[in-house]
């Protein structure tokens, strides 16, 4: 097999008048239906270049031929369009496989990665067969081409790794990451805290929020400086209830009167005060230019469009003069595109709309929507949740890496939390800090698996946010509670999962540099194993 980066075998291109073969024009340059294509070696990268075009631009793709065999019994790991679904693996080679972003094979001696860095102007993926890797790249603006008119496009950078030493495939993926990223953004200090969402549903109040405020901080030394974090999830804005991910106006509503003085309250009990939104829906007035579609929750705001991008920093800025010190965005893949991640694949949108400025790609339109929240939120911290990591990368410090674990089911929490824990952990601190979902502590989800799961994400050097009813914590909770804050509050090294090659629920993790061993379900349980673990000590 071929390890170098070579210039693609052969190109085609999708315009409004459909797909055409790119023929040759020099090294590096394709040409055809009014289409050029550029493609710069530099430094062992290779730049994609779309030169002026008049036509509307929907899709690139590129093949290099690859000398696969079988007898090496590769696999094969990629990554997702935004978070994780429980379906992140190592498998062999599925040519019908999309794999957003980025891939990695491996076949015990030799890792190879293939990627676009951060920050692309298109929504790029990947896929292998025994004889190509391909690339797309989608330069749809919503759900019409592109139209660049004069402009030069800088489409993607992609990159490459191969090492045959002998390195474990983690570790190479680990120096993938950082390769794909130039300028990863992390919190100043180890994140961890509260969020109600798990045990509130949305169901809450700021007296409540108060009393977990409470709770949390009860948790931590009062000489601890790096104070916990308490998140107000989903209900707080006016319009919101009974579990609905509603949208704006962002103000409080009747259980919430004034978030000003709730962030000055928690303030002062101990807590870090951070909160929800979702900034592209709002249920209020705004100009017809401004919106995008309706949808059953409110307008649908269009990020194309200038005034969009200053009302949503305004909002931002609102929230950050309020005194919440982490933002929580979620949403905007939704409501962006129409599909949640799992649903993407090799249509990342399903909306029949266009964006405004069709002169931009949505990879570029969403970029810019995150720029303009990571420049409004000053030194507060932004997770992005339903967000892109690979545009959000050098813009959020913390990606929420995988969808929601549960406080009513353990097997969700297993099959999303643990599975999102292991495959998305070379990007912890490579592109931001990996944010694997909280821990929803109530009578549904068996403890004996719950503070499994706490203890690995206490000692994983990632945040660890707990989903709590104070009401149902007994004191034997209480104290691991604590411990696992103690942990978590202090700066951690990356977990390692060992056998993430053989399973989608890895149970063999080095923490801290030790092995230890979990077990993620109830019939092989032993209780009293992770209880009296060395690393907790």
């Amino acid at each position: 097999m071929k390890t170098e980066l070579e210039l693609p075998a052969f190109a085609m291109a999708e315009t409004a008048d459909g797909w055409t073969k790119l023929s040759p024009a020099g090294r590096g340059r394709w040409q055809g239906d009014g289409i050029e294509v550029e493609i710069a070696s530099r430094d062992k990268q290779l730049e994609i270049y779309l030169q002026p075009t008049v036509k509307p631009f929907l899709t690139l793709k590129l093949f290099w031929n690859w000398d696969y065999e079988y007898s090496d019994r590769w696999v094969v790991l990629g990554d997702q369009w935004e978070r994780g679904f429980g379906d992140l693996e190592w498998r062999g080679i599925a040519p019908e496989r999309t794999m957003p972003w980025y891939f990695l094979a491996h076949n015990g001696k030799t890792t190879l990665g293939y990627g676009a860095k951060t920050g692309a102007n298109a929504l790029c993926y990947w896929q292998a067969n025994q004889e190509q890797i391909v690339l797309t790249a989608d330069l749809r603006c919503g759900s019409e081409g592109v139209v660049l008119g004069q402009r030069q496009l800088h489409a993607a950078t992609i990159v490459h790794f191969a090492e045959s030493l002998d390195r474990t495939a983690f570790s190479c993926a680990q120096d993938f990451c950082s390769t794909m990223c130039e300028r990863p953004l992390m919190p100043p200090y180890p994140v961890y805290g509260g969020n109600n969402w798990y045990y509130a549903y949305g169901k809450s109040s700021h007296e409540a929020i108060l009393n977990d405020s409470r709770f949390i901080a009860s948790l931590v030394p009062e000489e601890e400086t790096n104070r916990p974090f308490m998140v107000i999830d989903d209900g707080w804005q006016l319009t919101s209830g009974d579990g609905q991910a509603w949208g704006g106006p962002w103000v409080g509503n009747s259980r919430f009167p004034d978030m000003r003085r709730l962030a000055e309250e928690m303030k002062g009990i101990g807590v870090r005060p951070g909160i929800w939104f979702r900034p592209l829906v709002t249920a209020e007035y705004v100009p017809e230019s401004w919106r995008r579609y309706r949808g059953p929750e409110g307008h649908v705001l269009d990020p194309s469009v200038p005034e969009v991008l200053s009302f949503i920093g305004d909002n931002v800025r609102k929230m950050t003069d309020w005194g919440y010190e982490l933002l929580k965005h979620d949403y905007s893949t939704f409501d962006l595109t129409g599909k949640w991640g799992f649903q993407m694949k090799s249509q990342p949108n399903a909306l029949p709309y266009s964006f405004q400025d069709r002169s931009r790609t949505t990879a570029e339109i969403v970029t810019s929507l995150y720029r303009t929240i990571a420049d409004a939120s000053g030194e507060s911290l932004v997770i992005g949740c339903n967000t892109i990591g690979h545009l959000a990368a050098g813009l959020f410090e913390i990606q929420r890496t995988g969808d929601d674990t549960s406080g009513k089911s353990w097997e969700r929490t297993r099959f999303m939390g643990v599975n999102t824990l292991a495959f998305r952990m070379p990007q912890h601190g490579t592109f931001f800090s990996h944010d694997a979902d909280c821990i929803g502590i109530t009578p549904q989800v068996p403890w004996e698996l719950n503070g499994q799961w706490l203890k690995l994400l206490a000692a994983s050097g990632t945040p660890l946010f707990v989903s709590v009813d104070p009401a149902i914590v007994n004191e034997e909770k209480k104290q691991e509670l604590q411990r696992a804050f103690a942990v978590a509050a202090k700066p951690m090294p990356s977990a390692e999962p060992l056998d993430w090659l053989a399973t989608t629920s890895p149970n063999r993790w080095v923490l801290n540099g030790k092995e230890e061993r979990f077990s993620w379900h109830n019939d092989s349980l032993d209780v009293h194993r992770y209880r009296d673990a060395e690393w907790w000590k």
